[in-house]
């Protein structure tokens, strides 16, 4: 996605919060959002082993909570 196409898709969910938001609100809205994106890619490159390893404590029987933080 170029940046060019990515604004236009920001500014494209922006004219649909318009009607259900002021505008000085939008970043109560927006940036949440923006934090949850940004963790979903930082966390992306261990997904697959974090979801194994829960799979596999909870197979077991075992709290996955610091086994699975580990994995991250």
């Amino acid at each position: 996605m170029n940046q060019q196409t990515l604004s236009a898709l920001i500014w494209s969910v922006a004219d649909l919060l318009r009607g259900d938001f002021k505008q000085s609100e939008y970043g109560r809205v927006i940036l949440p959002f923006t934090i949850l994106r940004r963790l979903d890619c930082v966390l992306a490159p261990t997904k697959g082993a974090v979801l194994n390893e829960y799979q596999k404590q909870t197979t077991a029987g075992i709290a996955y909570e610091e086994f699975v933080r580990r994995k991250s």
